[in-house]
């Protein structure tokens, strides 16, 4: 019998996202996050980007979309970053607002109906749904899907 990893020690890598203009994803992700770029392709047939944190790769842009991200199609719902406190959320989204991102919501919002968790959904340039969390602070914003998670529902 073939043996699963199923218990073994497992966690999220990188994510890599398809784009149509790497020239406009690269600084939006750069700006907002404030990804540094360990390696990057610029031959016109093979466009990427290898973004990093600290040293850690947790983001590849890919230039190999033709259209606008989906919603109605199968494959990535939304990608979701967490960071320390509601301030840190409200710092990123100053910085949306002057790249004129377009939001799901007016401003930070619950993750539901009584939660502490919170944050930001807005979009890329290519329309990739996009998240900024904290998970405390959120108390007393809004919860504009009431007890279904926010996430899940923009």
């Amino acid at each position: 019998m073939t043996q699963s990893i199923a218990d073994k020690p497992l966690q999220t890598g990188h994510v890599g996202l398809n784009v149509t203009n790497l020239e406009k994803s690269l600084p939006f992700y750069i700006r907002v996050f404030g990804f540094e770029i360990l390696a990057e392709g610029k031959d016109d047939s093979q466009r990427w980007a290898f973004l990093a944190r600290d040293g850690r790769l947790m983001l590849t842009l890919w230039q190999q979309s033709q259209e606008s991200f989906s919603v109605g199609a199968a494959g990535l719902h939304h990608l979701s970053f967490q960071v320390d406190s509601i301030e840190d959320v409200k710092a990123a989204e100053a910085v949306l607002r002057e790249l004129g991102a377009d939001f799901a919501h007016d401003g930070v919002v619950s993750h539901g109906e009584g939660a502490g968790s919170g944050g930001i959904f807005f979009a890329d340039p290519d329309g990739i749904r996009l998240e900024i969390y904290a998970p405390t602070g959120a108390e007393n914003a809004p919860a504009p899907t009431g007890a279904a998670p926010t996430c899940g529902f923009f």
